[in-house]
């Protein structure tokens, strides 16, 4: 072997070990970015939680307003009971007021029975008419609640993804101000879920 192969093959591992000892370099500089890749998983984890919750508010609004619904139709067929016995009731009492005049007693004491019990039925039908409007009203009420928790927690993921989105954006530029930008935002859509959730 002559001293230009021996050279030559100095210079290789010389080559070698500047390219290895680079790349140890490189990936010391590099290293927070595995930080990076764990904290964005750790962000895609909760805006999944986050989505999850979401649709969960959007169902519980349409079970509520279905409730809603058919308590208000309930409600508006006690209602018509109501101006069916309502009606009755007076042609009974025209009825009885025309039969007073006469000696039919039988009749007269029929027809003021009768007069009591659509009373009574008006009353009944008119208390559950009510309640049923109640539960209509809190329907609503839960309704509009988890309509408004169901943004609050879109909200969140929007703000979820955009952070995710940096986070991958770093990765590929390799800047930190990105990361922390990331983590920021992060933490802001955190706080905007659990303020949902703990809201009642």
């Amino acid at each position: 072997m002559s001293n230009t192969d021996l050279d030559e093959l100095k210079g290789l591992v010389s080559a070698i070990k500047s390219d290895h000892q680079a790349q140890k370099d490189k990936e010391k500089r590099d290293a927070w970015t595995k930080y990076v890749s764990l904290s964005t998983i750790c962000l895609a984890v909760l805006a999944a939680i986050a989505s999850q919750k979401g649709a969960g508010f959007s169902s519980a609004m349409m079970k509520q307003l279905n409730e809603a619904t058919y308590t208000q139709a309930l409600a508006s067929d006690q209602w018509a009971y109501f101006q069916a016995k309502g009606i009755k009731q007076s042609l009974n009492e025209m009825e009885r007021d025309r039969v007073a005049g006469t000696a039919d007693a039988a009749r007269l004491t029929a027809l003021t029975a009768t007069i009591a019990r659509y009373n009574t039925e008006k009353k009944d039908a008119s208390n559950k008419a009510t309640a049923y409007e109640k539960d209509r009203d809190k329907a609503r009420a839960l309704s509009t609640e988890s309509a408004t928790r169901s943004q609050g927690i879109g909200l969140s993921t929007t703000i979820f993804q955009i952070s995710i989105a940096l986070g991958g954006v770093c990765l590929v530029v390799k800047k930190r101000w990105l990361w922390a930008g990331s983590l920021t935002l992060g933490v802001i859509a955190t706080v905007q879920m659990l303020v949902v959730l703990l809201a009642h």
